[in-house]
């Protein structure tokens, strides 16, 4: 047991975080809130940070697993409000700089981009022509929304579908998302894989294999989680992949293509449930063993 005071950034109610503030609780033996961000409120008056009666400048460490249900550019605001507790001197797994850098997903493809790794073809651009360009010399293209996770909002729009329909489809996206983020649609083994990383070791990979006929492979999809042996080559793209974010954990969106293995994405806060059933590792145990350790200056 510790002296420490841990919180949790994330959903009362929700899996991942509950499961996180319950490891704290077992490795310190102190009650370990479940602090939802969007009613914490900063009171730069007295240099707090609160939310009901606590003041997150008197934590010693917090732990973020969500900053919302889903992403958006409000998302950032909200971890900026964590940069006035760490600059109380309170640790921020992952710090918000560094979580900042992955919520944008066109920051985390530019990073990756200039650290040279392999990605899918990729075009970023506001203009409704050459996205129309882009459909039709990649065949089929995937727009993807800048903040989203799990495929939410991301549309396929074919080269083999008339013009009409590609330019109001084209339309349809931009109407939401101004900046256009147009990837190649790959062709998957029927799977993707994520590969964990906690303070920037390998922990292990687990598969998303889809179940259905559906392009995605997300379990909101209807994907099903399952163990995968990776070789030596994919661990190393991965460990290349994450070590620009620093992050204290997360995982490596990768797939196996047929032009070589390529990197999706790096996630913001990591994957806790496909670690558990797809590999059978309690990532939130071990999470908090590494904050513990990290705070007591290991």
């Amino acid at each position: 047991m510790t002296n420490l005071k841990i919180g949790v950034i994330g959903l009362p109610g929700k899996w991942s975080s509950e499961v996180l503030a319950q490891a704290v609780m077992m490795r310190t033996g102190a009650p370990c809130p479940v602090i939802d961000i969007q009613d914490v409120w900063l009171d730069l008056a007295d240099n707090a940070l609160r939310y009901g009666g606590l003041n997150l400048c008197d934590f010693d460490g917090l732990l973020v697993k969500k900053i919302g249900s889903e992403y958006s550019p409000n998302s950032l605001d909200r971890l900026e409000l964590l940069r006035v507790a760490e600059a109380a001197g309170v640790r921020v797994f992952s710090p918000a700089l560094n979580i900042l850098r992955l919520i944008d997903r066109l920051s985390c493809t530019v990073t990756l981009h200039n650290h040279a790794i392999p990605m899918p073809p990729t075009c970023i651009t506001e203009h409704s022509e050459k996205a129309l360009e882009m459909v039709n010399r990649f065949g089929s293209a995937v727009f993807k929304p800048l903040y989203s996770t799990k495929a939410r909002g991301m549309m396929v729009i074919d080269a083999a579908d008339s013009e009409t329909v590609q330019r109001q489809q084209i339309s349809s996206f931009q109407q939401q998302h101004p900046m256009m983020y147009i990837q190649k649609k790959i062709v998957l083994p029927g799977r993707d894989l994520g590969m964990v990383f906690l303070g920037g070791e390998y922990l292990g990979t687990y598969a998303r294999v889809s179940q259905s006929d559906t392009w995605n492979t997300t379990i909101l999809s209807g994907g099903k989680y399952a163990a995968y042996k990776p070789s030596q080559e994919l661990i190393d793209l991965a460990y290349a992949a994450q070590k620009p974010f620093n992050m204290d954990f997360t995982t490596v969106d990768v797939a196996e293509s047929e032009t070589g293995p390529i990197v999706f994405e790096v996630s913001a806060f990591g994957g806790f449930r496909g670690a558990k059933e797809g590999i059978g590792i309690d990532v939130a145990t071990l999470y908090v063993d590494y904050a513990v350790k990290t705070l007591k200056g290991g």
